[in-house]
């Protein structure tokens, strides 16, 4: 494989990651761009592994095939889950769950009792899926794009990037173990949750060892949201959605200050596939929805927002970057008053 050299960084959001599948499948059918490492955090680390796993194998068409089939698993999985929209809910055409009692009381009993008691077997429904799809061997070896997987420590509240040749399934399941759902991961004698929390995704491995490259960055958990939650259910979710995101600002942020100090001579040439107007119109509670005609609705989401986005940007990347981070900043710095000298 050859062409120009792209790097991606994909977010995680549960069900919301099939937007993610949508976008690569249409980044791979462009012969002109190579993947060549990708920074990812929980359903974005499933992606990558994915990806990366099909890419090793036998090229573009296999990690087509195999992305397809992985998230053909969930919505199986999706079958058997108590967490489905109602009557009334497909009737209206929403894929939220919010009136789901399963979902209800699993909203309310997460704040009272951990997966330590709810979950005591421990129990992953994705450890079989990663089991029986990935080669670890192969997944380690120089043959695949470069992974890069975040995971947060529980103790230090540190990220830490897993990255080849030191892969396993546990050290993708931790970058996905959200702590309401799941146990820690332990690895090396330390606990592991979710990524998001320090890292959704993490840019800076990609920034070190990629400088002046490509980066896509593929957005599944909104930085803008409509109105003003009202419902306590509704205000710890846009809680969520802030806290998950803040690692990310931060580093776009970092990077902004960089190009200011020192230009954009060298630097890595930003790309972003922006889903918010898409995920406002889907509920936080949407994510656990896993039906299968939701996740192909939102793979042709985002298969037609990276379609739109390889129109209008497709070919400046390689040359000049499409997305400049400091548009994210200009409103709160029109507030902040000027330091007298």
């Amino acid at each position: 494989m050859s062409g120009t050299k792209i790097l991606l960084a994909l977010q995680g959001g549960g069900s919301h990651g099939a937007l993610t599948w949508g976008v690569i499948d249409r980044l791979l059918e462009t012969p002109r761009f190579e993947i060549c490492a990708v920074s990812g955090t929980s359903a974005g680390a499933m992606n990558a592994a994915m990806l990366a796993q099909g890419l090793a194998e036998d090229g573009a068409e296999h990690a087509t095939a195999l992305l397809r089939q992985y998230w053909a698993e969930v919505a199986q999985l999706g079958l058997f889950s108590p967490f489905r929209r109602t009557p009334r809910a497909r009737f209206l055409g929403s894929w939220a769950l919010d009136q789901n009692p399963a979902y209800l009381w699993y909203d309310m009993m997460s704040r009272f009792w951990s997966p330590y008691q709810m979950n005591p077997l421990d129990h992953n429904p994705l450890r079989r899926i990663l089991d029986d799809r990935l080669d670890l061997d192969l997944l380690n070896s120089d043959a695949a794009p470069r992974l890069y997987l975040t995971a947060t420590n529980v103790r230090t509240g540190q990220p830490r990037i897993f990255t080849q040749p030191d892969l396993t399934i546990d050290t993708i399941l931790a970058s996905a173990a959200l702590p309401t759902l799941f146990r820690a991961v332990e690895i090396e004698g330390d606990p592991y949750w979710d990524g998001g929390y320090t890292g959704n995704p993490a840019l800076f491995p990609l920034v070190r060892d990629f400088p002046g490259a490509d980066l896509i960055l593929v957005q599944t958990n909104p930085f803008e949201r409509n109105g003003t939650p009202r419902t306590a259910h509704d205000i710890a979710n846009r809680m969520n959605e802030i806290t998950f995101n803040a690692a990310l600002l931060k580093e776009l942020r970092a990077a902004q200050h960089l190009r200011e100090k020192f230009g954009t001579g060298s630097a890595m040439r930003l790309h972003r596939v922006l889903c918010d107007d898409i995920l406002n119109d889907f509920a936080p509670s949407s994510k656990l929805n896993v039906e299968a005609a939701y996740l192909s609705h939102l793979h042709d989401s985002g298969y037609a927002r990276a379609d739109r986005f390889l129109t209008e940007d497709g070919p400046r990347i390689g040359h000049e970057e499409t997305f400049d981070p400091a548009t994210l900043f200009a409103a709160s710095q029109t507030h902040i008053a000027e330091v007298p000298q």
